[in-house]
């Protein structure tokens, strides 16, 4: 794994650059459910990665960006690649203060997933401070290309996440069928909702899709990728 350490976004297109990014590539961010995903749910989700998104992004070279810990969908798609020997770019943005590498851990800290090919550590203490940075990357290897975001499962911290995509006016897939934020922006779109779900809901940058459908799945991705 080719670690990265950054402290501002001002210099991540020359420090990527560094790291191998000479060149332009699509990019999917995906964001979601780590350590309190049900087992159902990552079943699931763990299906639609295998099936569909990693055979996509393999085969169009696309470079994937998400929270490189190891758990939840960061650890599936860490997976999923190495299962297939797949060799897209697979980049973990993460807080330096949530990731386990101190004796003792910090409380609530994670350890990165090794199988992805970079990590790049950020400033920050929390989980949600690596949120602006993970576009912020995804921008700066995308160099004008398109960029997506993919949302499986989630929490408040994906909440957030979403909203940053949106700000840049990135096209949202969400998965729903996935479970808690997912099927609460999925759910917002015939029901009411608490203003931020409705707003990432109600947006024309949203797609939603459910996990029960891979062919739409594989269609819209690459719709808002630019494949198709």
């Amino acid at each position: 794994m080719n670690r990265i350490s950054v402290d501002s976004l001002a210099e991540l297109p020359a420090v990527l650059e560094k790291a191998g990014f000479r060149h332009g590539s699509r990019v999917l961010v995906v964001v979601g459910g780590a350590a309190k995903m049900s087992a159902a749910h990552r079943e699931t989700s763990d299906a639609a990665l295998r099936d569909v998104v990693i055979p996509l992004v393999a085969a169009a070279g696309i470079a994937v960006v998400d929270g490189g810990t190891d758990s939840g969908v960061m650890r599936a798609l860490g997976a999923a690649r190495a299962a297939v020997r797949a060799e897209f770019p697979l980049v973990g943005v993460a807080a330096e203060g949530t990731l386990a590498e101190t004796d003792p851990p910090a409380p609530g800290s994670a350890l990165p997933e090794p199988r992805h090919t970079h990590l790049v550590s950020v400033p920050g203490t929390q989980w949600g401070d690596e949120s602006p940075w993970l576009f912020g990357v995804a921008g700066a290897i995308a160099k004008g290309l398109p960029v997506a975001t993919l949302v499986i499962n989630g929490g408040e911290v994906t909440l957030g996440d979403v909203r940053h995509s949106l700000r840049r006016r990135m096209p949202i897939v969400v998965l729903s069928g996935t479970g808690r934020v997912a099927d609460r922006i999925a759910g917002a779109r015939t029901g009411l909702a608490d203003p931020p779900v409705a707003l990432v809901a109600r947006s024309s940058l949203t797609h939603v899709v459910d996990v029960r459908h891979p062919d739409e799945l594989r269609r819209v991705l690459s719709g808002v990728l630019g494949l198709a």
